[in-house]
């Protein structure tokens, strides 16, 4: 009796947990609606099955997650957004986050400009026609450089160019808060000079404790009518001369010639004072802070030198000592 016992009590867990898992693999409900899952960057199969199970989709998350090791898709699902029902099987589950996404995430770094962020997002959402897609995204944000906020968006991968930039500058709108416009107004500074000020020190430093101080040797330069002397609005205009806007692939931020020193144009902080006439990158919340609220000093010129490491100068003369000994120069 014992043998047969232990011969079947086998079985028997195998009969129960087939069954269990029948019950379980089901549909949720009848209903038949699509609705939007979004597996996060980072995330287990255990805690998709989780997801699953807490938002209605699935049975048992326990299930879900035997059922991918068993098949062999425990990393096989991408992050991203899903279109899911709670009438779809859990077998028809696995079934649709295996074929990946119909929405993806999109990093946009800052001191990006226009043309860059249009070929990313073309790059990013697998657009067939990238080229219509980075012409519509162009237009619909002409005039918006700068304000196009760098971040983390999720898209589906069909959504329209000017949906896109629209998102952008909603998440502008929401990330420079009613404080920081208020502050800026008091400081006698608009909107849009703080975001051309922003867009400089985004592509003209290299960590979040040197942005205010840089922010306060630009205003000091624009004060005294000096000219700002900064690379990156050059290479804006060098850019703009050099490549076609059609080909986004285009190297946007090249070293400078000292041909390019005497070019004419509005962006050569070179020959000009005052602002360049628009923002000339997507700057970063601590860049537009820094802009918003910029840090006195006694500082009047800067140099990173081959390490990315800052140098303040307060005279001419200490400023060219730091460059031949930081830059050999």
């Amino acid at each position: 009796m014992k043998k047969v016992l232990l011969f079947f009590i086998p079985i028997l867990i195998f009969i129960v947990g087939l069954y269990w898992f029948s019950l379980s693999s089901k549909p949720v409900s009848d209903e038949t609606k699509l609705q939007d899952f979004l597996v996060i960057k980072g995330s287990s199969a255990s805690q998709v099955g989780n997801k699953l199970k807490q938002e209605g989709f699935v049975k048992s998350s326990l299930a879900f997650k035997l059922y991918v090791q068993i098949t062999g898709n425990t990393k096989k699902i991408q992050a991203g957004e899903y279109r899911l029902s709670p009438g779809f099987s859990l077998v028809a589950i696995v079934n649709e986050l295996k074929k990946g996404p119909v929405g993806v995430w999109t990093t946009i770094p800052e001191g990006l400009r226009r043309e860059e962020i249009a070929y990313k997002f073309a790059e990013f959402l697998d657009k067939e026609d990238k080229t219509t897609f980075i012409k519509e995204f162009l237009q619909a944000s002409l005039d918006q450089e700068g304000y196009l906020f760098p971040d983390t968006y999720i898209f589906l991968k069909s959504v329209q160019a000017k949906s896109v930039v629209q998102k952008m500058m909603a998440t502008f709108e929401k990330k420079v808060d009613s404080q920081m416009r208020e502050d800026l107004q008091k400081g006698g500074r608009s909107l849009n000079q703080a975001i051309i000020a922003a867009s400089l020190i985004e592509r003209e430093t290299k960590g979040e404790e040197e942005k205010p101080v840089v922010a306060g040797i630009i205003y000091k330069r624009l004060k005294a009518d000096w000219p700002l002397q900064i690379d990156a609005t050059l290479q804006y205009a060098v850019a703009d001369a050099r490549c076609q806007i059609s080909d986004v692939k285009c190297e946007w931020w090249t070293p400078l010639t000292k041909e390019d020193l005497g070019i004419n144009s509005p962006y050569n902080s070179y020959k000009l004072t005052g602002f360049p006439p628009t923002p000339i990158s997507s700057p970063g919340l601590s860049s537009i802070k820094a802009a918003v609220y910029p840090e006195e000093s006694d500082y009047w010129f800067y140099i990173h030198d081959v390490k990315g490491v800052i140098h303040f100068a307060r005279t001419i003369s200490e400023h060219n000592d730091n460059i031949r000994k930081y830059l050999g120069k």
